[in-house]
């Protein structure tokens, strides 16, 4: 069943059930591959276009542009000053996450800073306190790898004891999740070059934004794998990511990977900011706080079959999904297409890089039932990603942070996809 390439493809979010629902006697005609691309191809119009082979094309452009049709979109949420942004996991392909679709999320704004008039200082426990230009730290040797960034409270809220959702979507759920090549100096060349004094033990790394974003930082992580990232994706970081620098943590919560960095103080033990103090801490329900939740823990989300897709019709469908973890390696991925009670291994597509994420996929063969699809991450320590049941007993139900419990889906016999409850079914 051939589509014009210039018929705008269906915008997902807005896409009706009963749209999806009658392109399932075209599915079955044609005997296509039944896969998430598919669906939302059929539920497009039909329009006539003139012939390319007919017409000329457009000139080169001084920056390219994506396909008209092609319009991926973040979920925003602003309140006041502190906003966000949420990235379509459920629409991207591969790992690697555009630049413009990476997610955001501030406490003052973006602030407006030229390259030019930037410096870091870095200071305290130090021999040689500096200030540096970006021309200065831009002429250290350099590194790229490729890592995720998410924020400590993805996913946070949405499973409660009180308020069980069903009608949410991966972008909404998981969204503040991306994953880039990231360029900069190891922050551990910098401290070098100061030269850290005995007994040092974190760092505090202050932003230059209006809420002058401040996290201390263990000094073993800073000299482990730290960046002072400019780079993204081939690029110099947007505004938005911090431009023209950000400390990168690559595994650890978002919030400690200050941006628009403009000072790292080397000190003898955690300074307790604002930023530390009165969020990203997470009550444990024995009426202690842990403060310091830094790594996160593996995780798993299947993006497809997701909310709002409805499945046309039974028979073999490709699951896909994202799984990670702050630790290391992805070691495995098992899904469960009846509730948690019996999990295959999926198939893991490659490269399988330490704290980055990681494409899942298994064919599963629908019967047309009600059933419930699940994911469970193990990373290369050997920790299993846990139920919501195992997380609340381990850490209590109040937290909103380090929500990386197992994700479900309940697919009903209509073949409409909505967001499920695991275990607690």
């Amino acid at each position: 069943m051939a589509r014009d390439a210039e018929t705008p493809r269906t915008d997902r979010s807005n896409l009706s059930r009963r749209a999806w629902i009658t392109t399932a006697s075209g599915v079955v005609a044609a005997g296509l591959i039944r896969t998430q691309s598919d669906a939302i191809r059929l539920s497009a119009q039909e329009a006539p276009r003139a012939d390319p082979t007919k017409v000329p094309g457009r000139f080169v452009s001084p920056v390219g542009s994506r396909a008209p049709a092609e319009q991926p979109r973040r979920l925003l949420r602003t309140e006041a000053l502190s906003s966000s942004s949420r990235t379509p996991l459920d629409q991207l392909m591969g790992t690697i996450t555009p630049a413009d679709l990476h997610f955001e999320r501030h406490h003052g704004g973006v602030p407006d800073i030229r390259v030019e008039d930037h410096e870091l200082l870095v200071h305290g426990m130090v021999e040689r306190p500096m200030v540096f230009t970006m021309s200065d730290i831009m002429r250290y040797p350099r590194v790229s790898r490729i890592r995720f960034l998410e924020c400590s409270g993805n996913g946070g809220g949405v499973y409660s004891r009180d308020r069980m959702p069903t009608e949410i979507t991966v972008q909404q759920l998981d969204g503040l999740l991306s994953t880039s090549e990231w360029t900069g100096v190891p922050v551990s060349t910098i401290l070098r070059e100061v030269g850290v004094r005995p007994g040092a033990s974190w760092i505090l790394a202050e932003g230059s934004d209006s809420a002058v974003m401040s996290r201390s930082v263990p000094l073993e992580k800073v000299m482990d794998d730290a960046l002072l990232a400019f780079g993204q994706n081939g690029e110099m970081i947007r505004p938005e990511q911090g431009y023209p620098l950000r400390l990168f943590l690559p595994g650890f919560e978002g919030n400690t990977s200050v941006k628009w960095l403009r000072r790292i103080e080397v000190t003898d033990a955690p300074t307790h900011t604002r930023d530390e103090t009165s969020k990203y801490t997470d009550p444990l329900g024995d009426g202690t706080v842990r403060q310091f939740s830094l790594a996160m823990d593996a995780k798993s989300v299947i993006t497809f079959p997701s909310y709002p897709y409805v499945l046309p019709d039974r028979g073999w469908w490709e699951i896909r999904g994202l799984a990670w973890s702050g630790r290391g390696r992805v070691a495995r991925v098992d899904v469960s297409t009846d509730g948690g009670r019996n999990w295959v291994a999926a198939e893991l597509q490659g490269p399988i890089l330490p704290k980055s994420t990681v494409r899942f996929r298994h064919l599963f063969e629908w019967n047309g039932r009600d059933t419930l699809l699940m994911s469970r991450v193990t990373d290369e320590t050997g920790y299993v990603q846990p139920t919501v049941e195992q997380l609340w007993e381990a850490r209590g139900p109040s937290t909103s942070y380090h929500q990386n419990h197992q994700r479900a889906w309940k697919l009903a016999r209509t073949g409409e996809v909505t967001f499920g409850l695991g275990e607690l079914v």
